[in-house]
């Protein structure tokens, strides 16, 4: 990231070392431990970094896209606990998901997004782009309407919530064509969630799979497909 006096910033979650890493270009570092503390301390010591490094930084301290009444980060002294073996294992699924949805990625010559991590929703996704323009949507903010500008079709890792209780890849297409609910989507266990509008796969299905990373590309594969058949995309020419 740009910062001041023409620096450059980096910062990084290690979850091998368990640290959260500042780097800037003209070679100044600071680690801050990760660890049982309260999200408030967790945010006073990265600001103080910061402050330390000479660089002015300003957030909005309101977690963003948690359904649960959540206090601010800077008052939260609610959550505190820290499990060092799971957040290395969430990291993990990462990285290999990551890994089969950037294959999958470079079957496609059309426009994709980079594989990336959403902070407030917390996946992991990748977006293919048909090249024509969506509807409007007058009533969605401003954010949305320029994400779903033109038609897409989306897949990803998803840990879950209070509405979906279990950790699992999804699929989507917006807008979502005719059919596409009853479309036969593959591996065993890919079902349709009617209550969200996408096709959800239990992360277990594909941790337990003979293969899993076929497994997932076969959830890729065939949720795209049946995006892109049913809603008229120009596959011959998009497709590796």
């Amino acid at each position: 990231m740009p910062c001041s006096g023409g620096r450059a910033l980096d910062i990084e979650f290690d979850f091998l070392a368990h640290v959260l890493r500042f780097r800037v270009s003209d070679g100044a570092a600071r680690d801050v431990p990760l660890g049982a503390r309260s999200v408030r301390q967790l945010y006073e010591d990265t600001f103080g970094v910061l402050q330390q490094l000479r660089i002015p930084c300003v957030i909005s301290p309101i977690p963003n896209e948690i359904p649960e009444e959540t206090p601010p980060l800077d008052r939260d002294e609610t959550h505190r606990h820290y499990d060092a073996d799971a957040v290395q294992r969430f990291w993990r699924i990462l990285s290999l998901s990551e890994d089969v949805l950037t294959t999958f990625r470079a079957r496609f010559i059309g426009k994709s997004s980079p594989v990336h991590f959403y902070w407030g929703s917390f996946d992991l996704t990748v977006t293919r782009f048909s090249g024509r323009r969506a509807p409007a949507r007058p009533d969605a903010d401003a954010i949305t309407r320029e994400a779903y500008s033109h038609e897409v079709s989306s897949v990803g890792f998803w840990p879950g919530d209070s509405r979906v209780p279990f950790p699992a890849y999804y699929s989507y297409a917006a807008p979502e064509p005719g059919g596409f609910a009853d479309a036969r989507v593959s591996p065993t266990g890919a079902r349709y969630a009617a209550e969200a509008g996408y096709y959800l796969l239990p992360y277990d299905d594909v941790r337990c799979a003979a293969d899993p990373a076929a497994a997932l590309l076969e959830f890729c594969q065939s949720t795209y497909e049946a995006a892109a058949t049913l809603g008229g995309w120009d596959r011959t020419s998009l497709e590796r």
